[in-house]
């Protein structure tokens, strides 16, 4: 029988003090902060993400966070450099037990999970990972990645990621990119026996998804934000509104943004291969935004709304708008 921890929820709304358990932040440093998921494993609220980043800079990149005091790692199958990440894992000399490592099953493994996790685990040069998540609901037929497969979807897909958990490869499973819609598809499926610990999402003030966080949240599922700080060049850190925060505490703009998200109750994952900005992204304790600050941020959406990472990619919808995704 599974754990009740991950069994999915026999009422369709968990209480205020179950949704607390689960997405309420630690009132410790925020280097420091994790969040409880809902298998019992802590998830650290600041990670070094890896998605774009460049081909020879990512093993210096890692090994440079894991120096400065991170101790969350994530990338995936798709970004191609899994191999630089276990090879700056073990350059920095860190113990493998310390470090929060998490990767993705791409959309064409889905009918190929076992093997989807044996090579990624060869690719980092680690027995296991402590999170594998689906990167996106789409299950991309392996002959043709233009096409979907007409006889299996990420339904069948979260079957077979099920059954990872008891070999030891994968500490906590979950989905990226999910939405409202496709959550629930999920989780009223007869084969699905364990609620998702994490949605890896990308969440930042131009897209904050509060509906699709919500939902997580009443679901017991932590969301993990990626770009969270809009990507590239983003158009973020030219409001004046967010530069009168920043000012206001000293800050850059990027650190008002990272601490807004963890002040939300989420963790993120600023990305970078440049060891000063790593090392700044990590400067976030002895400080915090005030509630007022937190809602005017939560207001930039509004005139300034945007996403990073659409679905126009893909051969199947993934995104379906408002109250769904965002």
């Amino acid at each position: 029988m599974l754990p009740v921890s991950r069994a999915i929820p026999k009422i369709p709304n968990i209480t205020n003090s179950a949704r607390n358990f689960f997405s309420k932040p630690n009132t410790m440093a925020t280097t420091s902060k994790t969040y409880k998921l809902n298998t019992g494993a802590e998830i650290p609220a600041v990670g070094l993400g890896t998605w774009q980043s460049k081909p020879g800079q990512v093993e210096k990149a890692v090994e440079a966070a894991l120096r400065a005091g991170y101790t969350h790692i994530d990338t995936a199958y798709a970004y191609g450099n899994e191999k630089e990440v276990g090879q700056g894992i073990k350059a920095s000399g860190v113990p493998r037990e310390k470090i929060w490592l998490t990767t993705k099953l791409d959309n064409d493994w889905h009918k190929h999970v076992a093997e989807a996790i044996d090579t990624s685990l060869k690719n980092l040069d680690t027995p296991y990972v402590d999170l594998y998540l689906m990167h996106w609901p789409a299950s991309l037929d392996k002959q043709n990645p233009k096409q979907v497969y007409n006889d299996w979807d990420f339904v069948d897909t979260w079957r077979e990621m099920q059954k990872l958990v008891d070999t030891g490869k994968v500490k906590n499973i979950g989905v990226s990119n999910f939405g409202v819609k496709n959550l629930e598809k999920l989780l009223s499926a007869e084969s699905t026996k364990i609620v998702p610990a994490v949605n890896q999402i990308e969440l930042h003030p131009g897209n904050p998804s509060p509906n699709l966080v919500k939902f997580c949240e009443s679901k017991g599922i932590h969301c993990t934000g990626y770009s969270p700080l809009g990507s590239s060049d983003s158009p973020l850190y030219k409001l004046d509104s967010l530069a009168k925060v920043a000012e206001s505490k000293g800050k850059t703009v990027q650190q008002v943004l990272l601490q807004w998200g963890v002040q939300k109750g989420w963790s993120v994952l600023p990305k970078s291969v440049t060891e000063e900005r790593i090392k700044a992204n990590f400067d976030l304790d002895g400080w915090s935004l005030t509630d007022e600050e937190i809602a005017q941020i939560d207001e930039v959406h509004k005139e300034n709304s945007f996403k990073v990472c659409g679905d126009s990619w893909l051969p199947v919808k993934i995104f379906f708008g408002a109250g769904d995704s965002d």
